[in-house]
């Protein structure tokens, strides 16, 4: 076998949701800060991210994090998290699957029963506490990025739908809330199929009437997921998500950044209380917790700095390489269904 290129991974995932951490083969990314390398990859040279999420060596229902060495005094690595559209900010279930693998490899110390990770991403400082035993990390908990409300109850026209009233919020990146009830439909594994393929519709018709932007990251300026939401019948403290990403498909975690957009709104509704906590399920029903800590602000918007705690597991490593004769040396994309 001869292979021009070649990645070593560790696969993980948390919570359902597949979070490969390249491990060796990749070169730091130009950029003095964790964003500049964000922004990089998208608008520069996204070779390493066709390589890893295209077909044949990827699928639209992963991610990979491209580990880099940390570009701040305070954290002990920096990670960007590649996906089939682009390299983005931030993602909770993306963080679980880094610090899993960082002490569960031994690229970091595991202290027992905790230890703390500092994580420098482009959309800030994620400070990680793993709780650990006998060489496992059991559970990861991350004090997120704040979160804010850009809008409720915006009316969206779209196509083939209708007028869909939608929330957008910030977690960590860009979401639109949309309450699943304005379908008709509850948030379960058997309606996976229509809420990606309806869920994809209201996002194009959201970025098309929605302008966003940061405060303090400019780059930030797209809505980027929509998620639905939903209830768990029988306990006012679990609440349904299902995010809906590009091309088209659905997390299969119950989604951290927008766990933290959704608390956001529920806040800025005096829905929520400091200190409340949510379980939080997927269409899968793997859960992560939520809990309100304490209002902040960002730039001049009320915020909420939020917890969020997952779980992730190993599965296996792999070498990813490419044949210095195949025609499609970066891949190439089919959307999901396709």
């Amino acid at each position: 076998m001869q292979l021009s290129r070649t990645l070593n991974l560790v696969n993980v995932h948390a919570e359902g949701e597949v979070g490969n951490v390249i491990v060796g083969g990749a070169l730091d990314v130009p950029g003095e800060t964790m964003a500049d390398k964000m922004d990089y990859i998208n608008e520069v040279d996204d070779s390493i991210r066709r390589f890893c999420l295209n077909q044949p060596r990827g699928k639209p229902q992963m991610s990979v994090n491209l580990l880099q060495p940390s570009t701040r005094d305070d954290a002990d690595a920096g990670f960007i998290i590649l996906q089939c559209d682009r390299a983005h900010a931030m993602s909770a279930s993306n963080c679980i699957c880094v610090v899993t693998v960082l002490l569960e490899t031994g690229m970091l110390p595991m202290t027992e029963p905790e230890t703390v990770v500092r994580l420098d991403m482009p959309a800030g400082l994620v400070t990680a506490m793993a709780q650990c035993r006998d060489g496992r990390c059991e559970r990861v908990a991350l004090d997120m990025v704040p979160g804010f409300v850009e809008a409720l109850d915006v009316e969206v026209q779209v196509p083939d739908v209708g007028t869909m009233t939608v929330d957008v919020a910030f977690g960590g990146c860009y979401y639109a809330l949309v309450d699943s009830g304005q379908l008709d439909m509850r948030i379960c594994a058997e309606n996976a199929e229509i809420l990606s393929r309806t869920g994809m519709q209201i996002l194009k018709a959201v970025r098309q009437q929605c302008s966003v932007r940061h405060p303090e990251l400019p780059s930030l300026d797209e809505i980027v997921y929509l998620m639905f939401t939903d209830h768990v019948d029988g306990d006012a403290h679990a609440l349904r998500n299902c995010t809906i990403l590009p091309p088209g498909r659905i997390d299969r975690s119950p989604c951290g950044t927008g766990s933290v957009a959704r608390l956001a709104a529920l806040r800025a509704r005096g829905q929520l209380e400091v200190g409340e906590c949510f379980t939080m399920r997927s269409a899968i029903d793997s859960s992560f917790e939520a809990q309100f800590v304490h209002d902040t602000k960002v730039g001049d918007r009320a915020a909420v700095q939020t917890r969020v705690s997952g779980r992730g597991w190993l599965f296996g490593t792999q070498t990813i390489g490419v044949d210095p004769h195949d025609p499609f040396p970066l891949g190439y994309e089919l959307g999901v269904g396709a």
